[in-house]
């Protein structure tokens, strides 16, 4: 089911049936501003001079915790979208709120956003308008971008190679969701797959790997809150929700936060710094369930981390050039990719040809003369004993 429709991820039936929360208890509700050194990081940053792109179903400006937020817009969907989803995810990144202490603070309060519409619908409508977006959200000066979708796929189109190249190329930092349990997403799916894209998995409130609103992959990157979250939601109302639709514009905006207080980083130092300085969770190292492990805006923000050149999530690039050759594409390797680090082996899409059983001749030269001469003294071994079990079984018949 290679569908957008479904799996823009928060937990629809969640908000659907949630109750709405009052303005003045709001604040309250984001018990992850402190839990997860947000508000002690704003005392370095607040994301001020950085752009976050909210690539989504539409994001309503004119909520009391929008506005002022939005610089610039853009439909590719061709609808308007229906910015509920869009909405809640961009209050997350950068909401404002509004009165003294009222509303949706969002992690980068003082950071733009682009507001991106896109179509949510079989892939034949929804890819072009996903590069599209990118694009244009790099054009129009993104320092962050952020992916609260999935294609349920492990692949995805080549035209998203040469968007995230682009950005790659122009130093944007790419924020993506892991995808839900809950709605379907069983496995983490692209854009989250993304060699270089920083992927968000979700955790509860006691900050345990979420069963039903995360998935779990090798490409996690750093993990953050997806349930019992509050969102803005179009016409200046409120909604709890779940999901790391959530968790991803909480990245996002943390990444911002790093971008307004270390400008001379590249979107590979930003990466680093951000999952360098993780509370641990899990296994020792990276983790399949949290990644490098549990969001820390404040040390993200403050730490002394040593420079880096390289992304930590992995080299888009080098996928491309090993994976998009015209002679056939690379076949995965079960097992070898133990992080999503710089010299990781690339995740191969699903659609990979059978591998043939014998060795091709590229394979035989690689190997040298010595197998062939394993090889021909066994074929000779063998020759050699068939013809005695014939020589005997001529002497029993003339027996």
């Amino acid at each position: 089911m290679r569908r957008l429709a479904a799996v823009l991820l928060a937990a629809f039936l969640v908000v659907a049936a949630a109750t709405p929360a009052h303005a003045d208890t709001i604040r309250t509700r984001e018990y992850w501003l402190d839990d997860y050194g947000i508000r002690d990081a704003w005392s370095v940053s607040r994301g001020a001079g950085t752009i976050i792109a909210v690539i989504d179903s539409g994001v309503d400006g004119s909520h009391p915790d929008l506005a002022g937020a939005i610089v610039d817009s853009a439909d590719f969907s061709g609808t308007g979208g229906d910015k509920e989803h869009g909405t809640m995810v961009a209050a997350l990144a950068a909401g404002r709120g509004h009165g003294s202490d009222d509303g949706v603070i969002g992690a980068a309060p003082e950071a733009g956003i682009l507001a991106i519409s896109i179509g949510f619908g079989d892939d034949a409508t929804s890819d072009p308008q996903v590069a599209e977006a990118v694009i244009w959200a790099v054009d129009h000066g993104a320092d962050v971008i952020n992916l609260s979708f999935t294609r349920n796929t492990l692949d995805w189109p080549e035209s998203w190679d040469e968007a995230f190249l682009y950005a790659d190329e122009h130093d944007v930092v790419m924020v993506a969701a892991a995808g839900n349990r809950g709605s379907g997403t069983a496995v983490v799916g692209a854009p989250a797959t993304i060699p270089g894209v920083l992927t968000v998995g979700g955790v509860t409130k006691a900050g345990i790997a979420s069963n039903d609103a995360s998935s779990q992959g090798i490409t996690i990157g750093i993990s953050a809150p997806s349930e019992q979250l509050v969102g803005a939601s179009p016409g200046g109302g409120y909604v709890l929700w779940s999901g790391t639709s959530g968790a991803a514009p909480i990245v996002a905006g943390v990444a911002a936060l790093v971008r307004s207080a270390h400008p001379e980083l590249d979107a590979a130092g930003v990466i680093n710094r951000i999952t360098s300085t993780a509370r641990p969770a899990g296994a020792e190292g990276v983790d399949a369930l949290y990644g490098f492990g549990l969001l820390d805006a404040a040390a993200a923000v403050a730490s002394d981390v040593p420079t880096v050149s390289a992304n930590p999530m992995g080299s888009l690039e080098d996928w491309v050039r090993l994976n998009r050759r015209a002679d056939a594409p690379a076949a995965p390797t079960p097992g070898s990719i133990a992080a999503p680090a710089p010299d990781s082996t690339p995740i191969a899409p699903p659609d990979v040809g059978v591998v043939g059983l014998l060795p091709s001749v590229a394979q035989l030269r690689d190997v040298g003369v010595g197998l062939l001469v394993y090889v021909a003294f066994g074929a000779t071994a063998l020759m050699l004993l068939v013809a005695a079990v014939r020589h005997f079984r001529g002497l029993r018949r003339r027996e």
